[in-house]
């Protein structure tokens, strides 16, 4: 119907629709069924059951343009008040624990970093190697538990040679090989306090150990009471004195 109609507008200089339009709305085809009226041949006037069937048409179009508008501001209220939600309750888990699924360490004057991770089954060795933000190997520890389970080893921002790092951004990175030197495939992790709860534009974010986290970064959240397994005893302080 629109393209006879556009044929027909287009021959008696008509209604043409606005420039970079790619879509037409019920506006312009109320316009269209108007022109279509106006440039009808009088010896030959439009069938009625073919304006009818317009009418209709247009009816139609109208009601799904209503039903979506109504439809989009539905869903922008419904995510108004999840969101108001959600930083309500967001809000309660300061002072809490995390579990991070991050590599990332931000020092900035904290008394020391909780690193986690699960083995499958004892390796034969374990060792942690931690980088500063240029990729430099500041620490490694390799005297931490190698059992099967989850394991918590406490990192003091200290290099290998005992000096306290520089304040900066790190990250850690977890090997264990099997017994027959083979290497593990495992979870390693990060943990920390919940200090506070930011609602920005891109969305709610955790400050966790002077770090904004995204909630689909966090793993799980524990009890500020609550303690990993076992923690290394190598320069390490017990998790217990979170």
């Amino acid at each position: 119907m629109v393209d006879n109609i556009t044929n027909l507008l287009n021959q008696n200089g008509g209604y043409s629709p606005s420039a970079g339009k790619s879509q037409l709305g019920k506006d312009d085809f109320l316009k269209l069924m108007i022109a279509q009226m106006k440039y009808q041949d009088p010896l030959e006037p439009m069938d009625s059951t073919q304006y009818t069937a317009q009418l209709a048409q247009f009816s139609s179009l109208e009601q799904l343009t209503n039903m979506n508008d109504k439809l989009e501001t539905s869903i922008g209220t419904n995510l108004q008040l999840t969101q108001a939600v959600n930083n309500t309750m967001t809000a309660a888990l300061i002072g809490k624990r995390a579990r991070i699924d991050s590599a990332n360490i931000s020092y900035n004057g904290q008394d020391d970093f909780t690193i986690g991770y699960n083995l499958p089954s004892t390796a034969s060795s374990v060792e942690i190697q931690i980088y500063d933000e240029n990729g430099a190997l500041v620490r490694t520890m390799d005297d931490v538990p190698r059992g099967s389970g989850e394991h918590n080893v406490k990192w003091d921002y200290t290099d290998d040679d005992g000096n306290t790092v520089d304040y900066g951004d790190y990250t850690f990175k977890v090997t264990a090989t099997t017994s027959n030197g083979e290497d593990m495939t495992f979870d390693f992790y990060g943990f920390g306090k919940i200090e506070a709860v930011r609602f920005t534009s891109d969305g709610t974010k955790l400050v966790i150990n002077g770090v904004e986290y995204f909630l689909s970064d966090i793993v799980e959240i524990l009890d500020s009471a609550e303690s990993g397994s076992d923690v290394s005893s190598a320069n390490m302080k017990d998790i217990s004195e979170i």
